[in-house]
């Protein structure tokens, strides 16, 4: 109850503040507006999520407002600035870094704005009112034991990591590596960082593969870079005798798996942890309580591999 009397105290001063500004009273006084700060929009897995929460959002009663920080903390922290200044209801965030994001979090709970965790963790408890993730875990096992089994269970391989500040990079390598370790014939051989991003992939795969030409797989935390990776293994003519995995189950990675140069991608639930995540921002806004007993959360991962690629119906959506 603290924090909607809080809440509450803050707009209406704000609405004090503002009687000089029929567009900024207006809005102020009206259902209000939810804040969306995501990664990248450029990325196709980011735009969907961004455009999810915001069609959900306005389906709730709510407008919306979609930025992104492109894993700048900077740019993080003055976006989550600019959602404090004009006193929206509640921040959905995914998180700039694990660590570098808590100061933000910490900054809007102190201004009395709920916070909400969505994609990636902070690693921090007890500032967001929820943090609402793929299970990259369970994902990466799935994802990984699909690829031992088309490796044969042997050859040199090479992996694709997202940037050190993102959990879920550590916790999908962490994954893949609990499964692959069991087979001594699979040999890791190089490994390199592409911040999620499919350019950089390609340039660090060229890398790679000139430094081990004799490689017969590679693994990825995501998508992006999985497909960064099948473009320099195409133009290198080597892509008939590479297995690659991804990690997200885009509409270009579900291409790939169709037309075979992925072996696999792991689904993630985007629109179920949208829907959960603003689902639990509405019932904060409205009782002050989230609904939910945990503020940690998962939803379990899928597989796209041939056998059910055709079940794919829309972006991020497996067909039960």
């Amino acid at each position: 109850m603290f924090r909607r009397v809080a809440t509450l105290t803050i707009i209406g001063a704000a609405v004090i503040a503002l009687t000089g500004c029929a567009t900024s009273a207006q809005e102020v006084s009206g259902p209000g507006t939810i804040a969306v700060i995501a990664v990248d929009l450029a990325s196709p897995y980011e735009r969907v999520l961004a455009d999810a929460a915001e069609a959900a959002i306005i389906e709730a009663g709510y407008e919306a407002t979609v930025n992104a920080h492109e894993l700048d903390a900077d740019k993080e922290s003055q976006l989550i600035d600019a959602a404090i200044s004009t006193k929206v209801k509640a921040i959905i965030l995914d998180p700039a870094g694990a660590d570098v994001s808590v100061a933000s979090v910490q900054k809007a709970t102190d201004a009395g704005i709920p916070v909400f965790i969505l994609n990636a963790e902070i690693s921090q408890q007890g500032i967001a009112k929820s943090q609402i993730v793929s299970n990259n875990a369970q994902g990466a096992l799935l994802g990984a034991e699909a690829w031992v089994d088309a490796m044969g269970e042997t050859g040199t391989y090479v992996e694709l990591i997202g940037p050190a500040t993102d959990n879920n990079a550590l916790v999908r390598s962490d994954g893949y590596a609990s499964v692959i370790s069991a087979y001594p014939g699979l040999v890791k051989v190089g490994a390199e960082t592409a911040n999620w991003q499919r350019g950089l992939a390609k340039e660090k795969m060229e890398g790679m593969i000139a430094a081990n030409p004799d490689i017969t797989g590679v693994i990825s935390g995501n998508d992006e870079m999985a497909l960064g990776a099948i473009e320099a293994l195409t133009q290198l003519g080597m892509i008939d005798r590479v297995k690659v995995l991804a990690f997200d189950g885009s509409v270009d990675a579900v291409g790939a798996v169709r037309d075979g140069t992925l072996v696999a991608t792991v689904l993630q639930p985007v629109l179920g942890v949208v829907k959960a995540t603003v689902e639990q921002a509405v019932s904060y806004i409205e009782t002050g309580e989230t609904g939910v007993a945990e503020e940690k959360q998962s939803i379990d991962c899928l597989l796209i591999t041939p056998e059910n690629e055709s079940q794919y119906v829309s972006a991020f959506t497996l067909a039960s």
